[in-house]
């Protein structure tokens, strides 16, 4: 969205029309979670803004918008806004993860029409709480393919076409971030010098069918790679800050500072969950620190799947330790987490280990994983200096 906010009035009107029924503008008075978050950029081994504070992003991802849309469901998974919004600042998030669907966006896909104002609606609704909006391609739909899971790479049919149309619509908006792709896993999920080339370059990629991405199917596609998309942005928003997630689902940043685009407001994303390869400090020492001398790097998707908060305690003390930001997935809503179980015949069930929040509206944190991460925000926050 371009130029000043809308008035209330309009934005009430708007926001009935999309059916956000928890829009409450008079129950709800916004207070900003911090200072302004316009003009972000990179200087050096950091993010600051246009007053040239640094600026430490910590916040969490609102999963739905990526699979809502292509399952008949609308665009948002349960209430988006600003009584929902209000939850999450409640966590002192300062930063919220948008997953994009690119059919959706584009409107190649049946079905609500309604997608690409509720994300801009959305996004202007976050900043008026001061939280930055993290625009992330998640899943994607290469030639004729339904866009309902996550591929190897961006697709040379649409992902450019994409990042164009969003570069366009937040132009004059610089404190709204774009993560060009989500989880990047060309070359067969390798930390090789092939996946590297093509994250990089692009390549001829396999493509995965469904939304678990957990078969192979025999047709490849023509992945884009992300200097591609760095330059079809620039000279349409030359001053939004890129971020980059790495090979192997964005865990590994193993060659990141070697294949990255040149470009002065680029900076890394990184995945780390307990299940990973690079799980432990020992391997965060390696890559990721070497990337951090020299860049900025936030961990836009960090978690556990065991329901409890041993290994994102000390994750996020080395995060913080080195002025990295990171944002737990997922701001779902769930009665419990279900840590995934093998029952006596070998099969795995997948839990439900990733609600963060009992509901959407009053932001009550699930105990074990969500309650660690809660509070751990909620002390950071409070320690750090004004």
């Amino acid at each position: 969205m371009r130029g000043p906010g809308l008035s209330a009035f309009a934005l009430a009107s708007w926001m009935v029309a999309l059916g956000c029924a928890d829009y409450n503008a008079p129950a709800i008075p916004v207070v900003p979670v911090g200072p302004p978050m316009k003009g972000l950029h990179v200087v050096g081994n950091h993010i600051e803004n246009a007053a040239g504070d640094t600026v430490v992003l910590r916040g969490v991802n609102r999963s739905g918008s990526e699979y809502m849309c292509v399952s008949g469901g609308g665009v948002f998974d349960g209430a988006w806004g600003l009584t929902a919004i209000n939850a999450i600042a409640t966590w002192k998030a300062n930063a919220v993860r948008i997953p994009l669907n690119e059919a959706c966006w584009l409107g190649t896909t049946p079905g609500d029409n309604s997608y690409k104002q509720s994300i801009v609606l959305f996004v202007q609704l976050l900043e008026q709480y001061h939280i930055v909006p993290i625009l992330d391609l998640h899943w994607v739909g290469p030639g004729s393919a339904p866009a309902d899971g996550l591929q190897p790479m961006p697709d040379a049919d649409h992902a450019v076409d994409f990042w164009t149309d969003v570069a366009a619509r937040f132009a004059d908006d610089d404190g709204v971030v774009f993560e060009l792709f989500n989880e990047p896993f060309p070359d067969s999920n390798r930390d090789s010098d092939a996946a590297w080339q093509c994250w990089s370059d692009g390549c001829q990629a396999t493509q995965w069918a469904g939304r678990t991405q957990r078969q192979r199917t025999s047709m490849t596609y023509q992945a884009v790679g992300m200097k591609a998309l760095v330059a079809a942005i620039r000279p349409i928003a030359p001053r939004q800050l890129i971020l980059l997630g790495g090979v192997q689902y964005s865990n590994s940043l193993s060659q990141w500072m070697a294949h990255a685009p040149d470009d002065a407001n680029l900076a890394a994303a990184w995945h780390i969950y307990n299940f990973n390869g690079c799980r432990s400090a020992t391997c965060w020492d390696s890559a990721p620190a070497a990337v951090a001398a020299e860049r900025p790097i936030v961990a836009t998707e960090i978690g556990q799947d065991d329901c409890g908060g041993a290994f994102i305690t000390p994750l996020m003390q080395w995060l913080d330790d080195r002025g990295m930001g990171y944002l737990a997935w997922s701001w779902n809503a769930g009665a419990s987490c279900i840590a995934p179980s093998t029952n006596d015949m070998g099969v795995r069930s997948a839990g439900r280990p990733w609600p963060l929040v009992l509901d959407y509206t009053s932001g009550a944190p699930v105990a074990g994983y969500a309650q660690t991460f809660h509070d751990h925000l909620a002390a950071v926050v409070t320690s750090a200096p004004p």
